[in-house]
Formats: C-alpha cells, structure tokens, sequence
C-alpha cells in the first residue's frame, strides 16, 4: 500500500508542477459536499462492520482510491503555498 501511495505521488507531481498559487488555494480549500460526504461515512461505517455488499465494496474501494488522489494533490497545493510565501 505504501509503494503505491509512492508511485501515486510520483504520477501525481506534474499536476503539482502546474499548479498556480491560486488553483491552489482552491484545491486546499476543496471538500466533498454533504450527499458525498455521507455516502463515503455511511460505506466506511458498512465497512468497518463487515457488512459491504460486493457493489458497495467496489464503490467503496473507489471513493477511498479517489479520496487519496485529492488528500494528495492538496497535500501537493499546501507545498506550494508554503513555498511561495517564505
């Protein structure tokens, strides 16, 4: 899991790259609004209980994979704002 977080980052730096100081502010900013939200914790909750469906699984397993290219990209946005201003 480690190793593809890593290989992700990876793909992910020449997004980084082109970010302007202020689509990053936005990406920073970006949250999921409240029906995704909820659909996310309310799998999660299924999950954590054992009670995933094989369809819930695999919709689940795709929210998380999507919900790490986000966490990473603004972790990436969060780099460059902090560069930018020092």
């Amino acid at each position: 899991m480690v190793a593809s977080a890593q290989i992700l980052d990876r793909l992910l730096d020449p997004i980084g790259q082109a970010l302007s100081p202020d689509v990053a502010r936005r990406l920073v900013d970006l949250r999921a609004d409240p029906i995704a939200q909820a659909r996310v914790e309310c799998l999660g909750d299924r999950a954590n209980k054992g009670l995933l469906s094989p369809e819930e699984r695999e919709e689940y397993e795709s929210l998380v994979a999507a919900s790490n290219v986000i966490a990473i990209l603004q972790a990436k946005a969060r780099a460059l704002l902090a560069s930018s201003s020092t």
